[in-house]
C-alpha cells in the first residue's frame, strides 16, 4: 500500500505551530516568519508534500514562468524562441521574469511561481539553492534548470549541451590546421558549461602532446567587453597565440575587434573560433567557425521535461546534455609563417 500523504495537522505537529501557519506556508503567504517558513518547507519537503490537486494545476493557470538574467544577448533569446514554442504547443503561456544577480536587492525567483499563479519555473543559468529547492517543492512547483552554474542536486533536472566535446572540437580542428599556440577565452570560472568547455580544450592539446599554457588560458564572462579584453592581453604576449577559442560566438566577435586594432588579419594572422552559432555568425567578416549548441533546441527540451512532469511522469534522466556540432566557416585556416604572426 503506499503511503499516505500527511496531513496539515501532522505537519503542523511536526514543525510545532498551527495548521493556520502551514497552510499560509502552503499557499504562499507573505505573513509568516523567514524562520518558519523555512522550518515548515523543510518539513514538507521531506514528506513530499503536495497540497491535493496540485498536480493538475499547470492545466488550471496555463503559465509556465522562465526567469533568465538577461535578454540583451540572441543566446538568451534562441533559448527563449524554444520555451515559447514548446509551451505553445502544449496551449500554455510563458511570463518571462529579468532577475539580475547584479541588483542591490534582486527579487526572489522563488515567489514568482506564487506571483503568477503558474505551476512550473524554467531557470536559465543560474545556481540553485537546497533552500530554494525546498521552497518551490513546497509550493507544488516543479523546475528544471538550464545551462546550471552547478549540477544541483535533489533529483532537480537540468538541460545543457556537450560542452566537452565542444571545446575538444574546437582545439582539434585548430590542431588540425597546424596552430600550437593557441589561446582560450572561457566564461566564468564557476560556469559548469565554461569549465566544460575549458575541460575539453585541454584534453584536445594533451592528446596532441602539447603541454597546456596557463599564460594563454583566460575568463571573461561570455559577454564582448569580455572577449576583447582577454584578447587584447593575449596578443600582448611577447609569444602571442596564432588562434583564438572564444567560449562565445559574442566574445569572439570582442576578439575580431582585439585583432583588427592590433593590426591582424583573420584568418591569416590569427584564427578565431567561437562557441553557440548564432544567427549573425554568418554576417561577421570573415563569417565565424564557432561550435554549434541547440539553443531553440535546448529551450524545447526543458519545457518538455516541465510538461512531463505536471503529467505525473518523471523525466528518464535529470540530465540531459544535446549534441555540439562543429561549423567550419572562413575565420580559421593554417597559422601563417610571416613576419606579422610573431612580430
Amino acid at each position: 500500500m503506499s503511503e499516505q500523504r500527511p496531513t496539515l495537522a501532522v505537519i503542523a505537529a511536526e514543525a510545532g505551530v498551527s495548521q493556520a501557519t502551514v497552510s499560509k506556508v502552503v499557499n504562499g503567504r507573505s505573513d509568516v516568519a523567514p524562520g518558519t517558513r523555512e522550518r515548515v518547507e523543510g518539513i514538507l519537503s521531506a514528506h513530499n508534500y503536495l497540497p491535493p490537486g496540485r498536480h493538475t494545476r499547470a492545466r488550471r493557470s496555463g503559465l509556465v514562468d522562465l526567469v533568465i538574467s538577461g535578454l540583451d544577448s540572441a543566446w538568451a533569446v534562441e533559448i527563449l524562441r524554444g520555451v515559447e514554442a514548446e509551451c505553445a504547443d502544449h496551449g500554455v503561456g510563458t511570463v518571462v521574469s529579468i532577475v539580475r544577480s547584479d541588483e542591490a536587492v534582486p527579487p526572489s525567483w522563488t515567489d514568482l511561481p506564487v506571483l503568477h499563479h503558474s505551476e512550473g519555473v524554467i531557470l536559465v543559468t543560474s545556481d540553485v539553492t537546497e533552500q530554494q529547492i525546498r521552497k518551490v517543492r513546497a509550493a507544488g512547483v516543479e523546475l528544471v534548470v538550464i545551462d546550471p552554474v552547478h549540477l544541483p542536486g535533489q533529483n532537480v533536472p537540468s538541460v545543457g549541451a556537450t560542452n566537452w566535446a565542444g571545446g575538444l572540437a574546437a582545439t582539434e580542428h585548430l590542431l588540425s590546421l597546424g596552430h600550437r599556440r593557441i589561446g582560450v577565452i572561457g566564461g566564468r570560472k564557476e560556469l559548469l558549461c565554461s569549465q566544460a568547455r575549458i575541460d575539453g580544450y585541454r584534453a584536445a592539446l594533451e592528446r596532441a602532446g602539447i603541454e597546456v599554457d596557463r599564460d594563454l588560458i583566460r575568463f571573461g564572462d561570455f559577454q564582448h567587453e569580455g572577449g576583447f579584453r582577454n584578447a587584447v592581453d593575449l596578443l600582448a604576449l611577447p609569444d602571442r597565440p596564432t588562434a583564438i577559442f572564444a567560449g562565445s560566438d559574442v566574445q569572439a566577435m570582442g576578439a575580431y575587434e582585439a585583432a583588427r586594432q592590433a593590426g591582424l588579419r583573420i584568418p591569416q594572422d590569427l584564427s578565431i573560433v567561437g562557441f553557440d552559432d548564432l544567427p549573425m555568425c554568418d554576417w561577421l567578416s570573415p563569417p565565424l567557425t564557432t561550435v554549434r549548441q541547440p539553443l531553440e533546441e535546448m529551450g524545447r527540451v526543458a519545457a518538455r521535461m516541465l510538461f512531463q512532469m505536471l503529467d505525473g511522469r518523471p523525466p528518464v534522466s535529470s540530465r540531459v546534455e544535446l549534441a555540439t556540432e562543429l561549423r567550419v566557416r572562413h575565420s580559421t585556416a593554417a597559422p601563417s609563417l610571416g613576419p606579422s604572426t610573431f612580430g
